[in-house]
């Protein structure tokens, strides 16, 4: 009889294995923070339904509905990839979160792949909850499907591109401050919730370049216009996704 050998082998876990633990713990982490949960979730909800159902804004025209699911959706992206991951990652850097972190097996790579897999995986609840809802209130898309998934893609490396950025050069309160400002701001300026059309001729050019801009028009040209591809707009995402992730990596401090 053959006897059992139980000397410990202690190991790290297979690599995929670790990415899909941290990115499980980075997706509880979200929805269970509860200004996370308002951010992600219930602010553009409530963006879609409030001013879908009351003419607030003049849209110059067409569905309501229409217009504002694409611009809502583009809006979910940059609250999880952008102002939730500057917030959540600067406070882990402040606290010594991310310095713990380098000290397991996990790897910086395998840290940031499971930060990317968690902004995917919230992205994806957000956009059936935004979908549904809309469909709801009688929004009817059409359009490639599988070009929407790549500049929500596109939109979702560059932002994420900025959150890095931010949280890895500002102090945490610093990043707080400004994710918010930011949000606020390309919110109002960014084609969300009012038509581009209606700012003025001279600074137009310069909220088209606005990585926000880019998407909620990119979307609203495949999922209401049916265009295939919007080249001008997957172009812009691209451009500030290279520059500021290569940016992060050059910059980012991790305690």
């Amino acid at each position: 009889m053959t006897a059992l050998d139980l000397t410990p082998a202690p190991g790290a876990a297979p690599f995929p294995r670790m990415v899909l633990a941290q990115a499980g713990a980075e997706v509880r982490a979200t929805l269970r923070n509860g200004e996370q949960l308002l951010l992600t979730m219930i602010i553009p909800v409530l963006l879609l339904a409030g001013f879908s159902l009351a003419p607030l804004v003049d849209i110059g025209g067409g569905s309501r509905v229409a217009f504002l699911t694409p611009g809502v959706l583009a809006l979910a992206v940059m609250s999880t990839a952008f102002t939730g991951q500057a917030i959540a990652t600067g406070f882990e850097r402040r606290y010594g979160v991310l310095k713990r972190l380098g000290a397991t097996p996990l790897s910086r790579a395998g840290l940031l792949l499971g930060k990317t897999a968690a902004v995917i995986a919230v992205e994806l609840i957000q956009v059936v909850v935004i979908v549904a809802v809309a469909l709801a209130l009688g929004w009817r898309p059409h359009g490639s499907f599988p070009a929407a998934a790549l500049l929500i893609l596109a939109g979702t490396a560059a932002f994420s591109g900025l959150g890095l950025l931010m949280a890895g050069t500002l102090r945490a309160e610093a990043t707080l401050a400004a994710a918010n400002l930011v949000y606020l701001v390309l919110l109002g300026a960014g084609g969300v919730i009012f038509p581009l059309s209606k700012f003025p001729a001279g600074v137009r050019p310069v909220l088209e370049l606005l990585p926000i801009s880019a998407l909620a028009g990119g979307l609203r040209a495949v999922l209401a216009g049916g265009a295939v591809l919007p080249l001008g707009a997957l172009a812009v995402l691209t451009g500030w996704a290279v520059v500021s992730l290569a940016l992060a990596s050059r910059t980012f401090r991790w305690e």
